[in-house]
């Protein structure tokens, strides 16, 4: 970023940047840091700019104003080339409070530029952020330039003439802030124009207020200009293959794959939820889309949720279900009553800080042993994690059809980083998807009808209750082999036993790719899930050095794929980097007795590129 900030410290107009720019908007957890970092978002993606978002917020729904643990944060990283992360460290940091540059300025990178409501350094938000000293003054912020502004003052005084109290005025400080930024990176305002129009449609004083505010940021930008270190930057858009696009979150990319899923079964899709972070995004989308033959339930637990999911797979519905690790812990002895009926469910694991409540919005990777082994008995499942949010709605639809082709349930694991980031998407031809419908038993075959007799993938038939004459016994007791009545032999228990694994085993997954570097060689980092960008771009500077490293990515996590054991055995060392304490590293060393490294990270943060670059070296 080097090239910024002489762009910035120099006099050319829209000097175009290195080829990426990371930006972190940063506030109390009531300043609307989210919606200004979701419009930014908005513009970058119709300035045709590919980016990665990270929105970083407290548990509470609204902390103690200008508290440390009470700011909310919104990165962005946009360029003109391809972008796998939100960036390791801003090149613009905007801090509303002396909070939020407190807690947000060490990540800054030397020489970039701070823009600091000055309004809100006052001694009494200053003493709640346990600052002794005004830093906009005491020159501890020397290392990065200083845009000192006061934000709130100028946001009154634009919006002075519709009448707002001081309160109402002051929430329409992040109209003015993202004015501004839109002009820094030479960005349209008329989208956010219309915006402000549609959203307050009921309270045109309110729109016209706050495009005052965003008007008058704009303008700020172009006078400041003239005089001081604020330059304007362009962007310019990143290659894209022509198509239909739209800014896609992993919520979303997961809402949209199951009902893409269960339209290519040909089946009616129930879901049953209760809402927690991060995953109660995934029943708000899909409460949104009922033309699609989607029934929404919001029930009054984790259990009834789940097991009301399993009774509209018992009637011939696609059964969902949805929550974050301490739910799926509830919800753990209902999937034990899917997979001893064996019917088709799809779980949906947005992974979160633990153990126990633990943090509720922070993203980590700490669920794989539960979603692999986390049941009681011998209760196998298959497990499949998202990379992105793009690759949820792909992950989701594979979920779906091994649910229905094999079925039983499948758990499908994302995390609160996937859920709530965002990317550009382009919408893909459902025309080009196969389809796999689902066909009901309804009359008895020759020989008689067996609930638990089996085809080629040894699963059993799929019966609509009221069938008639294929009346069968159904629940969470020991089934007899075909029959499905109930037995307690030793010898019937371990042929049941084995065939739900054979089952599960026997699932055709695709053989593991290579995603960048040569299959063999000196070093492979083998990652899942959302450690996909930093993984991935790392591994590319260190291959542009000359390194002898290549990027193995797991989508299927059980079964895994056939051919994983021999490439892992083809590398002299592996490394595994995981938001966890080491699962997967255990999981593959179990499976393949490779000497698997961890590279572990349980902060509450993603990796950074830098991290996983240092983790490279030291192995190599």
């Amino acid at each position: 970023m080097a090239t910024a900030v002489e762009d910035r410290a120099g006099d050319t107009r829209q000097s175009p940047l290195s080829d990426a720019v990371v930006v972190r908007f940063a506030g109390d957890s009531g300043d609307g840091m989210q919606l200004t970092g979701g419009q930014f978002t908005l513009s970058s993606a119709l300035a045709g700019n590919d980016f990665a978002t990270f929105p970083d917020f407290p548990a509470e729904i609204r902390a103690p104003q200008g508290t440390l643990f009470g700011v909310s944060a919104f990165q962005i990283n946009f360029g003109s080339s391809a972008i796998d992360t939100a960036g390791d460290a801003p090149d613009v940091l905007v801090a509303m409070n002396p909070a939020a540059l407190k807690t947000n300025v060490p990540q800054l990178k030397p020489g970039g530029l701070i823009i600091a409501d000055e309004g809100e350094f006052n001694d009494r938000n200053l003493a709640k952020a346990k600052y002794d000293a005004n830093p906009l003054d005491d020159g501890s912020l020397a290392k990065w330039q200083l845009l000192k502004l006061n934000i709130s003052q100028l946001t009154m005084d634009a919006v002075k003439p519709f009448g707002l109290g001081n309160k109402e005025a002051l929430r329409c400080k992040n109209m003015w802030t993202l004015g501004l930024a839109l002009w820094m990176f030479d960005r349209d305002r008329q989208p956010l124009i219309d915006w402000l129009n549609a959203k307050f449609a009921k309270a045109p004083d309110l729109a016209a207020a706050n495009i005052a505010a965003l008007n008058a940021g704009h303008a700020y930008g172009e006078t400041a200009e003239l005089a001081g270190p604020l330059k304007q930057h362009h962007v310019d858009p990143a290659p894209a293959e022509p198509g239909l696009y739209r800014t896609l979150t992993g919520a979303e990319g997961i809402a949209l794959g199951l009902v893409a899923g269960a339209q290519l079964a040909k089946l009616p899709m129930f879901f049953g939820g209760y809402p927690i972070t991060p995953a109660s995004a995934i029943l708000h989308h899909l409460s949104r889309l009922k033309e699609y033959d989607v029934t929404t339930f919001q029930a009054e637990d984790e259990i009834a949720a789940i097991c009301s999911a399993i009774g509209a797979s018992y009637g011939g519905s696609l059964g969902v279900t949805s929550s974050s690790g301490p739910g799926i812990a509830l919800k753990g002895e209902a999937m034990g009553l899917a997979i001893m009926t064996e019917l088709p469910l799809v779980i949906v694991n947005s992974q979160r800080g633990g153990p126990s409540t633990g943090l509720p919005t922070k993203t980590e990777q700490s669920d794989l042993y539960q979603a692999v082994y986390g049941r009681n008995g011998d209760a196998p499942m298959p497990v499949i994690a998202a990379r992105s949010p793009g690759d949820a709605f792909e992950c989701a639809i594979e979920a779906c059809r091994i649910a229905v082709e094999y079925m039983t349930p499948v758990m499908l694991l994302t995390d609160g980083y996937i859920a709530n980031a965002a990317e550009p998407w382009k919408v893909p031809d459902l025309t080009a998807y196969d389809d796999f419908p689902v066909q009901f038993l309804t009359e008895a075959p020759e020989g008689g009808f067996k609930p638990y007799g089996r085809d080629e993938k040894l699963a059993r038939p799929w019966v609509k209750p009221g069938t008639p004459g294929l009346l069968h016994r159904i629940g969470g007791i020991e089934k007899e082999v075909d029959t499905g009545h109930i037995n307690y032999a030793p010898g019937n228990h371990q042929a049941m036993t084995d065939i739900r694994k054979a089952k599960i085993d026997g699932i055709a997954v695709p053989d593991q790719v290579v995603e960048l570097g040569a299959e063999g060689g000196k070093l492979a980092v083998v990652g899942w899930g959302s450690t996909f960008g930093p993984i991935h771009q790392a591994v590319r500077r260190k291959r542009a050095e000359g390194a002898d490293v290549s990027h193995v990515h797991i989508r299927h996590i059980w079964p895994l794929p056939a051919n994983l054991g021999e490439l892992l055995k083809s590398y002299d060392k592996v490394i595994v980097p995981e938001m966890n304490t080491g699962q997967l590293k255990t999981v593959l060393r179990d499976q393949y007795l490779v000497d698997a490294r961890p590279v572990n990270k349980v902060s509450g943060q993603p990796f950074t590129i830098a991290e996983i670059e240092a983790a490279i070296e030291g192995a190599l």
